[in-house]
């Protein structure tokens, strides 16, 4: 195998891909120089989307190469089975060098147990809040290294590259860097990089729908909505992004330095976006632009360079993607469609849309989205679709599902030609109820299920006891009518 098959692949948490530099956001022109930089020697995929807007779904379906509703990666708890094959196994199975750094979460089993409860337990209703996350900090000192479990993940990288460089093997390496995921976290070095007045405030939605309204009460956001707060997060979200740039930045420089440019190719990319305040919402967790883009830029040996590519693609097109790169057939059953067509300069085959849902915590029901030109179709089984025209409403808070239900007729065909969005919704909410049932039998025989529900629907996260809201009689029952199978009461 030659050595032009080198992979360095850079896959961040929670980075809205609009938010670069060479996105050209407003605020981010000094912010992001060596994303820029690997932007104008390689290919920036400007409309690249995750497949589900939460991490550990999100991965199963890009190592996977299949959407989750093919690969049944439901939520953070349940992804792909130890045994499941996925592209890394390919490459060693090929003769490849492989390693992985920092995070990868495509498997099942992790997370915490509110990462259990609140996804089995969505259907129910429970309006109490799951979440509790922190304001925005800003450090005192000037520190460059703000999230060191990355920056040992960076180091680490960086070494085992030296020693890859010297195999007669290629090699893939894997990296995948926690932030920017909140809490919202930074240190003055960082947000100086960042031009305040191109932070925006982000504008209200016309009409909220009800899927957002009880996302909203379990996100759980207590800081308020002042104008300054809103500027705050943003600003610290944005440095944070400026902070990964930094790490990138390390790595690309080991590969300079070593030799390697001309024979690796470099991906990078985002598990998924983060809302940061747009529709009065942090985390994730939907399928709106700022939660379901992501960053993707990719260079290397025959990659054309400085293109900026307008054609929507998703975190699935990556197995297909790499198989060519490695020069290696594609296994049966993909969902993706490899990039390397449009990277080389050549006509794709891929279709002419993109797909997301989404079956996690905090959404009431099952989500789904069809990205086709500059249209947007979202889908909440049992509540009313949402339409959004791109071009014209970037901002997504114009909702025209019901002004153009010629368009609404249109995109909902082809959507369902793609997937049954009733069948996987009942699918998924039986395996939740299951789930439930099994878990609720073992805490209520060790005596600990009030307690545990009580801890999960009061926010969890930094939770003091005196702050654990007793869990009621009120809210077995909500549970019990939802086990029973009955609607949820308004």
């Amino acid at each position: 195998m030659s050595r032009s098959h080198n992979i360095v692949f850079v896959q961040t948490d929670s980075q809205d891909g609009r938010v670069m530099g060479c996105m050209g956001h407003p605020a981010m022109g000094m912010a992001t120089p060596n994303l820029d930089a690997l932007a104008d020697r390689g290919v920036l995929f400007t409309d690249a989307y995750c497949n589900n807007p939460i991490c550990c779904p999100s991965r199963a379906s890009m190592w996977s190469g299949q959407f989750t509703h093919h690969c049944e990666g439901w939520n953070n708890y349940k992804g792909l089975e130890p045994d499941a094959p996925t592209f890394r196994t390919r490459l060693d199975q090929a003769g490849y060098l492989t390693q992985t750094f920092g995070k990868t979460d495509y498997l099942s089993g992790s997370h915490t147990i509110r990462a259990r409860v609140t996804p089995w337990t969505r259907a129910a209703g429970i309006r109490r809040p799951s979440y509790r996350i922190g304001p925005p900090r800003v450090l005192q000192q000037d520190e460059p290294r703000v999230h060191r479990l990355d920056w040992g993940d960076v180091d680490r990288s960086v070494e085992w590259l030296a020693q890859a460089a010297r195999s007669d093997r290629p090699f893939m390496l894997y990296l995948g860097i926690r932030a920017p995921h909140p809490g919202f976290t930074t240190s003055p070095r960082y947000l100086e990089t960042i031009d305040e007045a191109g932070v925006a405030v982000p504008p209200p939605d016309e009409r909220d729908h009800p899927v957002m309204q009880y996302m909203r009460v379990a996100k759980n956001w207590e800081h308020g909505f002042s104008e300054q707060t809103v500027r705050q997060v943003r600003r610290v979200y944005f440095a944070m992004i400026a902070e990964v740039d930094a790490m990138v930045g390390r790595v690309l420089a080991a590969v300079d330095e070593l030799g390697l440019a001309d024979s690796t190719y470099v991906i990078f990319t985002s598990d998924h976006g983060e809302m940061a305040m747009e529709h009065r919402q942090v985390y994730k967790m939907t399928l709106y632009e700022s939660s379901a883009r992501v960053p993707l830029i990719i260079a290397g040996p025959d990659v054309g360079t400085g293109r900026r590519l307008e054609a929507p693609v998703s975190l699935v097109d990556i197995y297909p993607t790499l198989m060519d790169m490695a020069g290696l057939p594609h296994p049966g059953g993909l969902d993706g469609h490899s990039l390397m067509p449009e990277l080389t300069g050549r006509p794709g085959d891929r279709p002419d849309w993109v797909l997301g849902e989404f079956h996690d915590t905090a959404c009431n029901t099952g989500t789904f989205m069809l990205r086709r030109g500059d249209w947007k179709y979202i889908v909440y089984v049992g509540y009313d679709p949402q339409l959004f025209h791109l071009r014209d409403d970037p901002d997504e808070v114009r909702d025209l599902a019901q002004a153009r239900p010629d368009v609404v007729s249109d995109m909902d065909r082809r959507l369902r030609q793609i997937v049954d969005c009733e069948a996987v919704d009942a699918k998924v909410k039986d395996y939740d109820r299951r789930s439930f049932r099994r878990w609720r039998a073992e805490q209520q025989a060790a005596g600990t299920y009030e307690q545990m529900m009580a801890r999960v629907y009061s926010g969890w996260d930094d939770l003091a006891d005196d702050a654990v809201q007793p869990w009621t009689a009120r809210d077995e029952a909500i549970i019990q009518r939802w086990l029973a199978g009955q609607p949820p009461q308004p």
